[in-house]
């Protein structure tokens, strides 16, 4: 029996990248254990300035945090949960900030039962950062708003961090290609 030469290169290549893989993903579940760490510990620092224009790559998540919301453009109502756990929907207010605070910023209000939008006219509101899938960043109203519940806290439990389980799929993936390689080799050995 002549050795498949170029099927057993294309196989030990992906049994190496998918080793790789898991590797890698090991690595980012210890920058992302630091970087859950360093937001654990924001919410003990002293409160940030709220940015202009926030830097992607330093943002100050889970820190305290106060803006001036000098005009309501609009508030959207997505789903929430309350302080105490229930269901309902949180209300997004997308405010001008102008100044020296920049463009605008998006502020998390309170929450409510019900979708129709708050009437809230802005002004000064105290909170903590929290992410935002369009701005990167919002404010999470820790103030009582008239007619609102609080909303629930933001909290870096709430960040996944999954890469152990992905590292560990790498390395199944990587094992089942090499046994069925090997199983595959020993049919044609013994069929030969």
């Amino acid at each position: 029996m002549k050795w498949p030469v170029l099927p057993t290169i294309l196989v030990s290549v992906a049994v190496a990248t998918m080793i790789g893989l898991g590797i890698w993903q090991l690595q980012r579940k210890e920058q992302k254990e630091l970087l859950l760490a360093r937001y654990e510990a924001a919410a003990d620092l002293d409160p940030v300035t709220w940015p202009a224009v926030p830097d992607k790559a330093n943002l100050p998540l889970f820190r305290k945090s106060t803006l001036m919301c000098i005009k309501v453009v609009r508030i959207e109502s997505v789903s929430g949960s309350n302080r105490e756990g229930k269901a309902g929907f949180a209300h997004i207010a997308s405010c001008s900030t102008g100044g020296a605070e920049g463009p605008g910023a998006k502020v998390a209000i309170g929450w409510s039962e019900r979708p129709e939008s708050p009437k809230w006219a802005g002004g000064l509101v105290n909170g903590i950062v929290a992410p935002d899938n369009v701005q990167l960043i919002k404010l999470v109203v820790t103030d009582k708003v008239e007619g609102l519940d609080q909303l629930s806290l933001p909290s870096p439990q709430q960040i996944p961090n999954n890469h152990l389980l992905y590292a560990i799929q790498w390395f199944i993936f990587a094992t089942a290609a090499a046994v069925i390689y090997v199983l595959a080799l020993r049919k044609r050995m013994q069929s030969a």
